[in-house]
């Protein structure tokens, strides 16, 4: 069965885009293309159990092996060297990807403390957007009983728009809640 973000995309979004922008043909309408989850971890420098940990709710949130990020370049001031491992990344495609953005934006956002909406100036120029999340522990999968240390993450939202008015449209129409301009 076809994840339920991904039929509203083809029976809602696509006829919407299509009006709104005047697309002449289904494949200039934008699409999400990938979710990248980023988890930057500075303090596994001095303990790599923190790393383990955080590569482990990765995991268990995503539903996909995560990737071990390394440093490119030393940093004597953070006693960081090259090639250590400082983080842990997954790229969602596919069925995962609007699994993962369906429970994203129905159950994980509400949990968020004082949330009064995302910010709309993330975006990059190209039609990417990215959201930096401060705690793992709004996700239900993860047990906060066993949490030691609360983790943030970055959530890159890629898209085949050409602008970000695009995008904004793609995501605002998939339910991201966008904050209020005042």
């Amino acid at each position: 069965m076809p994840a339920r973000l991904k039929e509203k995309y083809f029976k809602e979004i696509i006829p919407k885009l299509k009006e709104q922008f005047g697309y002449k043909t289904i494949m200039r309408v934008p699409r999400i293309s990938k979710i990248v989850i980023n988890m930057g971890v500075g303090q596994a420098v001095q303990d790599p159990k923190i790393l383990e940990e955080a590569v482990k709710d990765l995991e268990t949130i995503t539903g996909q092996k995560a990737s071990i990020r390394t440093a490119k370049k030393a940093i004597s001031n953070f006693k960081l060297r090259e090639g250590m491992k400082i983080g842990a990344k997954v790229t969602l495609r596919r069925e995962r990807m609007y699994e993962f953005l369906d429970r994203f934006l129905t159950t994980a956002l509400p949990r968020v403390r004082d949330f009064r909406g995302v910010p709309d100036k993330s975006f990059d120029g190209r039609g990417n957007y990215t959201l930096g999340i401060k705690e793992q522990i709004i996700f239900p999968e993860i047990n906060t009983d066993k949490v030691t240390r609360v983790l943030g993450m970055d959530i890159t939202f890629v898209t085949t728009a050409k602008s970000d008015k695009e995008a904004y449209e793609l995501l605002a129409a998939f339910g991201m809640p966008f904050r209020k301009k005042e």
